[in-house]
């Protein structure tokens, strides 16, 4: 019998099987199709919702008959009432409500802020319609009427109710109530100065979106002004939209340049007068990534220089014209504004916590070998230590008048449990979050510390959220469960999962999460897929849901393996953290090529069937270890990857590698091209064209140098798709075909 008859035969045998085959093994197995082409395993969400009365209340989106209302519940009683109705929130020439995307109330709640009809910029969707209900006319209003749709960013409310401030075309306005008059406040808004929001760079470097603030009184307004002029411009290329290309500008300072110059100013209200706040440095060699107001007359401008090493904060007295330094960090690599993990939940929300009836503010430091909090006196610069000991927090959530509540996990870093302490010092520090609970644990809590919303998973379950008391932590409501979700995984094959410390011959020691076969048997040999990420802005073995993708290649009979380099945010020291600096391609792809040495150790590990995938920094870290480590790695998927680092942003790159002017070598050595040569397995490649994030440039520098050195790959690009390669219709569903397609052919079998 010839080779083709036999192949023909096994083909229609496999057919039969799916045709006829049992029912509850089918249902069994994930498949591309049921995850990303059916709603079949949708999880529930919470939608968003706003403390009111401290905290004694709250007000949630809701739907009836497919529509939104804004229900507020008493939270200790759950008592509830609707806030806006759906007939409220529809305006009088629509036939249904408005479809709120979000929501705020004013400071006496007599007014709802309704945010709709959204469109995005950059990352999020910070533009569309506003309309306001007044409670006291139970009248529903648009703001900005002459203006384009979806065109306002940033509404808020003045203390007074008087006035709605927000950005139009790069210039703020306020609309006044009672009369429906709007006021330009600025007047000299374009696309090189930019008033009161920011440039790509500000937004997807330090999350800076909404760039300016009422103060206190509701008379001034301080903003952000941003000088764009200099910065130079980088064009991708949409051919798909029209039978001649379009070139799309973009503003983006790569590493090495300038960034935009930044001012604070800010603008008196009644008179309509503005005032530059003279603020000492070269604006084009320093960020100001925060300004907030603390009392009527007062600011606090954070200015952090361009190597991002040095903190300044500075008080301001607009009325006295007083301005001075009241605190200042430095570091030896680089200061964090924000601190990525799991559970922070508050990215961009650069302020300083304000406490002690205005007289200090919190600071989340790294300057004695752990990140811990400390308390600082406005007036004399004196700092209190909130959280001693050797660990790291994680995050932190709310500060009342007593007690700071904050993320850690002293004893295991895959894991967060909130803790509170007492804010004068005093006393020991508690743990909130029951035992039962391990895992990753998320909190929104109460602005009054009597209430949180508590979201909670690990490694085989998926999210839910309860409303709790604190500091009892006992239960109110349940109110995500996912039990339908829940039910569906128990009819599936599920993975066991493992966590492992591994040291290499190094003396470093990684943590690392295995995901194993469904019946797995240790006397086998399985191909393994390791998931990767790598640098300062992510971690990948902690302890949270792992997720149906990894589930089902599980069942493919994959062992997938993730595990957290030096240089990764996980909880194990500042100097574990910092030692990436200078260092993005290097020391973290040493640790993850000589961790998988070491792992692949385990006898039930085929090592000669390795993959690795990972998408953005973890597309970066998969070259890295395709061509640093090709005799570990087989076969790998890198997804828009950093492939030449002197392409990337100037804030993050600058941050972690310091400035190429005194110190390219660097950027060169950790950069994948640079070691391209080396590549011997097979390689897919994927990236999205419109990405302004990781230019597709950097994917077509690498492939000119796997081609100059012969070197065969497969390549996906994604018209037009953005860095998370989303958009369009089927695009998720393909792109994880892909990705599934290329590990069977290349890896299982």
């Amino acid at each position: 019998m010839s080779d083709y008859k036999i192949i023909l035969i096994i083909v229609n045998l496999f057919i039969f099987t799916l045709a006829f085959g049992q029912s509850d093994i089918d249902s069994s197995l994930l498949t591309i199709d049921r995850l990303y082409a059916s709603s079949e395993f949708r999880q529930e969400r919470m939608q968003p919702i706003q403390w009111t009365d401290e905290g004694d209340s709250y007000v949630i989106i809701e739907f009836n008959d497919g529509q939104n209302e804004l229900i507020k519940y008493q939270t200790a009683s759950q008592n509830k009432s609707t806030y806006l109705s759906k007939e409220q929130l529809t305006p009088d020439d629509q036939n249904e409500a408005l479809r709120v995307s979000s929501f705020s109330l004013s400071d006496d709640t007599s007014k709802a802020l309704i945010f709709t009809n959204t469109s995005r910029v950059w990352r999020t969707n910070t533009k569309g319609d506003y309309w306001v209900y007044d409670f006291s006319t139970d009248k529903l209003n648009q703001l900005g009427q002459s203006f384009p749709s979806s065109s306002l960013m940033f509404a808020k409310f003045s203390s007074d109710n008087r006035y709605v401030a927000y950005v139009q075309e790069f210039n703020i306005y306020i609309e006044e109530f009672a009369t429906g008059i709007v006021t330009q406040l600025t007047h000299d808004g374009n696309r090189d100065i930019i008033n009161g929001t920011f440039d790509w760079v500000y937004e997807e470097e330090f999350g800076c979106r909404d760039g300016f603030r009422w103060n206190p009184e509701g008379d001034k307004i301080a903003y952000w002004q941003l000088n764009a002029s200099d910065i130079k411009t980088f064009y991708m290329i949409n051919t798909t939209d029209s039978i001649y290309s379009q070139l799309i500008p973009l503003q983006y300072p790569k590493v090495g340049e300038n960034p935009s110059s930044c001012k604070v100013l800010y603008v008196d209200v009644n008179s309509k007068s503005i005032k530059n706040i003279e603020i000492p440095g070269d604006p084009y060699q320093n960020y100001i990534p925060a300004i907030q107001w603390i009392s009527g007359e007062e600011l606090l401008i954070q200015q952090l220089n361009r190597k991002q090493n040095h903190l300044k904060v500075w008080y301001h007295n607009v009325a006295s014209d007083a301005l001075k330094v009241v605190y200042e960090e430095r570091e030896d690599t680089w200061v964090d504004m924000s601190y990525p993990d799991a559970t922070a939940s508050n990215w961009g929300l650069n302020d300083l916590v304000i406490i002690d009836n205005d007289k200090s503010f919190l600071r989340m430091t790294e300057n004695d070998a752990y990140r811990h909090v400390y308390k600082i006196n406005i007036s004399t610069g004196a700092k209190t230590l909130l959280t001693p000991g050797d660990y790291d927090v994680a995050s932190w959530s709310v500060a009342t008048d007593e007690r700071l509540f904050y993320i850690a996990s002293p004893d295991n870093p895959t894991q967060r449990y909130l803790y509170q302490v007492d804010l004068m010092g005093r006393g020991e520090t508690k743990r909130l979050t029951p035992e039962s609970y391990l895992g990753l644990n998320r909190y929104n809590i109460s602005p009054n510390g009597a209430y949180a919303w508590h979201s909670h998973s690990n490694t085989l379950a998926p999210n839910t959220v309860r409303l709790v008391e604190l500091p009892s932590h006992n239960i109110i409501s349940e109110i995500v469960t996912n039990s339908a979700y829940k039910d569906k995984l128990t009819d599936i094959m599920m993975p066991s999962v493992e966590y492992h410390t591994i040291s290499t011959m190094d003396d470093v020691t990684m943590d690392a999460r295995m995901i194993k076969p469904y019946n797995f048997d240790p006397s086998q040999k399985y191909p393994v897929i390791f998931h990767v990420y790598g640098e300062p802005w992510g971690a990948v073995a902690n302890d949270q849901f792992i997720g149906l993708w990894h589930v089902l290649l599980s069942q493919q009979g994959f062992v997938i393996i993730s595990i957290d380099n030096r240089g990764t945010p996980t909880l194990k020291g500042s100097a574990w953290r910092k030692s990436i600096y200078r260092n993005i391609g290097r020391i973290n792809a040493q640790d993850q090529g000589k961790a998988a040495q070491e792992i692949l150790k385990l006898p039930y590990l085929d090592e000669s069937r390795v993959g690795v995938y990972g998408w953005s920094g973890g597309g970066s870290m998969t070259l890295n270890l395709l061509f640093q480590f090709p005799d570990v790695y087989h076969v790998g998927i890198s997804g828009a990857p950093v492939a030449y680092q002197l392409y990337y942003d100037n804030i993050y790159q600058e941050r972690y590698m310091g400035l190429p002017q005194e110190n390219v070598e660097d950027f060169i050595a950790g950069s994948p091209v640079t070691h391209a040569h080396n590549l011997k397995g097979k390689l897919l490649l994927v990236h999205g064209t419109g990405d302004d994030n990781v230019h597709y440039q950097n994917s077509e520098r690498l492939i000119n140098e796997l081609i100059k050195h012969n070197k065969q790959f497969d390549f996906m690009p994604y018209p037009n798709r953005s860095h998370g390669a989303y958009e369009g219709a089927n695009t998720v569903r393909h792109k994880q075909q892909l990705m599934y397609n290329y590990f069977m052919e290349h890896l299982k079998n």
